[in-house]
């Protein structure tokens, strides 16, 4: 089981990083906090002070069209915001 799915990089996400060593992936649903932890050391070598995770269900959306009504909905996932030790950084741009 991969815990790590893929980092978030957004303007909020990279400002966070700079002022609070703050970093956002988006993570397996089965993984707690323990388990992202000890991923995110093992992938980055930095050690993690905190970990908060967040679970976002799925958006519904409904559309009136000729044929009928049409349902859809995105997909659910998790996400984790890990703190890292001062003066430690994860760079993303470093194995593109």
């Amino acid at each position: 089981m991969s815990v790590l799915i893929k980092p978030i990089i957004t303007e909020k996400m990279t400002a966070d990083s700079e002022l609070y060593n703050r970093y956002g992936f988006v993570v397996d649903p089965k993984a707690n906090k323990l388990q992202i932890k000890d991923a995110v050391e093992a992938a980055y070598g930095v050690s993690v002070k905190k970990v908060r995770t967040m679970n976002y269900g799925p958006e519904r959306k409904t559309r009136f069209t000729k044929t009928g009504v049409q349902h859809g909905k995105s997909n659910a996932y998790k996400k984790a915001i890990v703190d890292v030790e001062e003066g430690e950084v994860i760079d993303f741009y470093s194995n593109l």
